[in-house]
């Protein structure tokens, strides 16, 4: 059992991330927006999140595997910060609400950014397997006003 959990832990973010793309897989107009200079080709999402959420599901096994007690604002902050990614895809595709996935976002950033500074005062490997993930959303964050700003 024990052994699952640990397993859970480190495929959770890609399972959940998985789901939201089966939900919002008809609703994707991407090649149909004008997009901002320096717009990667769709093929490369799915590539960089399976990376993201791999490393977002071992940074937090491990932090949860050192830190058994104690640890409740980090998690609540992992698994919110979890929540608030995958509800943008489905607010940016699925609803089309682009100004709402901009404050979105941005609220995704701050989430991150703090979860970052959270786990390196206890874990920094923790932190550190996050980092891509918060470029990613920071490039994420420019796409999505370009987007919206030129739709």
């Amino acid at each position: 059992m024990k052994k699952i959990k640990s397993i859970l832990k480190i495929f959770l973010p890609l399972i959940l991330g998985s789901l939201v793309s089966i939900i919002i897989k008809n609703s994707i107009d991407y090649q149909d927006l004008i997009k901002p200079p320096f717009a990667p080709p769709k093929i490369v999402f799915p590539i960089a999140w399976t990376i993201i959420y791999l490393l977002m599901g071992i940074s937090y096994y491990l932090f949860k595997k050192k830190f058994i007690f104690n640890t409740s604002l980090h998690s609540k902050l992992y698994y919110t910060q979890l929540f608030v990614n995958l509800l943008w895809s489905i607010i940016f595709f699925v609803f089309k609400w682009r100004f709402i996935a901009i404050l979105w976002i941005l609220l995704l950033d701050y989430l991150v950014i703090y979860m970052i500074k959270l786990f390196k005062d206890k874990l920094p490997l923790s932190a550190y397997l996050n980092y891509f993930y918060l470029l990613w959303i920071f490039f994420a964050t420019y796409l999505t006003i370009g987007i919206c700003i030129l739709n």
